[in-house]
């Protein structure tokens, strides 16, 4: 069995994937004829499920991703922000986490979390000074002569000479 990347999609993985996707929605009492020259085919589902994992595993911009590989970013994007409307990745994600209680077991009665978004009150005295912060010129040391320095003119308009 050959190696396969964290960001690329397996025949193993799609299988389980592949039933979760949205289908399109269509009008049944409309016939649908795709006029030629009529605009593109729409991509592939695994096309576009790769170019999604591939930008939520390697982090990358979506104006990055590779047209030849996976498409055009745009409409790769569109369809990220079409299924998470219409809840895929919940779904896929409800799905993993029932599929890893089976394996392994999750111990639903007892779960954790901690996390803060704030700075630490405490953390001056621990680690010291930010060693990037140079100070600011107000709150350098004044000039050897102890006399702090001020520009001899208050004002002057550019168009009066000194």
């Amino acid at each position: 069995m050959s190696k396969v990347e964290c960001w690329e999609v397996s025949d193993e993985f799609w299988a389980k994937v592949e039933p979760l996707i949205p289908r399109p929605q269509r009008d049944p009492h409309r016939k649908y004829q795709r006029k030629p020259g009529g605009g593109r085919k729409p991509l592939p589902p695994r096309q576009v499920f790769a170019g999604i994992v591939y930008v939520l595993r390697t982090g990358i911009q979506w104006n990055a991703l590779s047209k030849e590989q996976f498409g055009s970013p745009k409409a790769i994007h569109r369809y990220f922000r079409t299924w998470s409307d219409q809840g895929f990745f919940l779904a896929l994600w409800q799905a993993g986490l029932a599929e890893y209680d089976e394996l392994e077991g999750i111990a639903w009665e007892w779960q954790s979390v901690d996390g803060a978004m704030m700075k630490a009150p405490l953390a001056r005295e621990a680690v010291g000074p930010n060693p990037t912060d140079r100070g600011k010129k107000r709150q350098q040391a004044p000039s050897p002569s102890g006399r702090p320095w001020r520009p001899a003119v208050d004002r002057r308009h550019r168009c009066q000479s000194p």
